[in-house]
């Protein structure tokens, strides 16, 4: 309980107070307390500077073109511009979708390999699987618009009629927002169709491991800034910050979030490269081992550092078995996990998931953390009581499936997981579709190796990554374009497999060994 004469900030909660040599906080974090607040007041809106740095993308992204390998372009103008262009800023232009840091370069990217590049990128899957789950992710919004045709409202006197003052009012979704929301379920799947085209080799895998290893290492630098100084890039760079500073705070010390949504998805990001580097160090020649290895272990120092117990659970779990386990048994967990990710939201539904159990563990490991978790699946409860109103199609977008106060219109529930996201928005349907495309892959990756035909290493690790994630969503809306990337990639490859199974000796027409050992190959460097 704070004194009651505390002052408290909106957005960062209780400021410091000074009372001179016998202040509770040390001097250096007392001052940088005050300059944070200073540009959370001043500065709450994008500068010119985000907006530029969206607008100039594309021409970034035609050097990279130039310059670069088509994979190695395609992998840097997507995840480089996750990384670096600003969070929250977007482009609100009538009858498409707001053009943000995810949706520019997959939109960018796709049009430079079909018309500067010359490369097709074929928006049809080989399998049918595939096939029906793209045609559902994307036709499914339809219904979905077409059944939220109604107006949603907050009136501030209940049960006065005939007085009736309107506070809030959330229009109907017309033919208008049937066109954007059906481009942009295309645009989400962009970098999904670039990556199976171009990345579904064993060399554009490992140059999709390469790029995340390199990115998350420079990424470090300014992480490790915020570390010390306090969650500051965002709002030195783009003018203001974009979260609730409050969360970036765990118990002393702060949490990095750089130009991310959340620290969660910073952390995520570095679990994720650890997984990557321990595949890279497990397979790598010789010589090459040391630099990798080096690598890995100053990510999951980093990983301690950003405090996310989530992401460190997932390298205790996950690199010891890159490391260690065959592929196919690192395929079969994949697709263990996978299928936990799916079938979860369901049995959440029928009420199968021992919550009581689960928040008791909780909170033996730490109350703050049993609290937080508490308090997600406390909003998730009220989430699918609203979702059952409309279990096939969701309530569709502009907030419609959250829960608003009656009479102020005030938003009452925050949803965190990504499932229950898609579930309220879309339904049934949306989830089926999502989902079944991230988990797909790994069934036939899984399905069509074994025995004689053993993936690359690099598939696995991929495969493990994209389980990951999937098991993350439940919590977290971690589903980035890169994700898609990692998607598109394994699909592509297990479709090219069932293509050459006959020719049990070469996957491609290259060349590359179907079990090609990479320790044998020629050696590469880092970069």
């Amino acid at each position: 309980m704070h004194a009651a004469n505390t002052r408290f900030h909106p957005s960062i909660g209780p400021l410091p107070q000074n009372h001179g040599s016998a202040t509770k906080l040390p001097i250096w974090r007392d001052k940088v307390s005050w300059l944070r607040i200073l540009f959370v007041e001043s500065r709450a809106m994008p500068n010119s500077l985000a907006y530029l740095m969206l607008l100039i993308w594309p021409l970034v992204s035609i050097y990279l073109f130039r310059r670069m390998p088509l994979e190695r372009a395609i992998i840097w103008c997507i995840l480089g511009g996750y990384l670096i262009l600003p969070p929250v800023a977007e482009f609100d232009l009538p009858l498409i979708p707001d053009m943000d840091k995810h949706s520019i370069p997959a939109v960018t990217a796709f049009v430079l390999c079909v018309f500067m590049m010359k490369k097709p990128v074929p928006l049809w899957p080989s399998s049918r699987g595939a096939k029906a789950l793209v045609l559902l992710f994307v036709l499914g919004a339809i219904p979905t618009v077409l059944s939220n045709t109604d107006p949603l409202q907050a009136d501030v006197i209940e049960n006065s009629y005939p007085i009736q003052i309107i506070m809030t009012h959330l229009p109907g979704l017309t033919w208008r927002d049937l066109g954007s929301v059906l481009i942009n379920q295309v645009i989400v799947l962009l970098p999904f169709f670039l990556a199976r085209q171009y990345l579904a080799t064993e060399q554009g895998m490992r140059a999709l491991l390469v790029a995340l290893v390199i990115a998350s290492l420079i990424y470090s630098i300014p992480a490790m800034i915020e570390l010390r100084l306090s969650p500051q890039m965002n709002i030195w760079v783009y003018g203001f910050f974009q979260h609730d500073f409050g969360q970036m705070v765990r118990g002393s010390g702060y949490r990095p979030i750089v130009f991310l949504q959340h620290a969660l998805w910073l952390a995520f990001l570095a679990a994720t490269s650890a997984m990557a580097c321990a595949c890279l160090t497990r397979y790598a020649p010789e010589k090459e081992k040391t630099r990798y290895a080096v690598a890995l272990l100053y990510l999951m120092i980093l990983l301690v550092l950003f405090k996310s117990l989530a992401s460190q659970v997932y390298v205790l779990f996950y690199v010891p078995l890159i490391l260690l386990a065959p592929l196919r048994f690192q395929v079969t967990v994949a697709l263990g996990l996978a299928i936990v990710g799916v079938v979860y939201p369901m049995m959440r539904n029928l009420g199968l998931i021992p919550v009581d159990a689960i928040m008791a563990v909780a909170t033996e490991i730490s109350a703050d953390r049993a609290q937080s978790l508490g308090y997600r699946l406390g909003n998730e409860e009220i989430l699918m009581e609203r979702a059952h109103q409309k279990p096939w199609f969701g309530w569709g977008g502009w907030g419609r499936n959250l829960i608003r106060d009656v009479e102020t219109g005030r938003i009452l529930t925050i949803p965190d997981g990504r499932w229950i996201i898609v579930f309220g928005t879309f339904g049934w349907v949306g989830y089926v579709a999502e989902m079944g495309l991230l988990a797909l892959p790994i069934y036939l990756l899984w399905r069509r190796t074994g025995g004689t035909v053993q993936p690359t290493p690099y598939v696995s690790v991929i495969a493990l990554i994209v389980a990951a994630t999937m098991m993350d969503m439940l919590l977290n809306a971690t589903i980035i374009p890169f994700t898609w990337l990692c998607v598109g990639a394994m699909l592509g490859y297990v479709e090219r497999l069932k293509i050459d199974a006959p020719h049990k000796s070469k996957l491609f027409s290259e060349g590359t060994l179907l079990a090609a050992d990479p320790a044998k190959s020629k050696p590469r460097t880092l970069f």
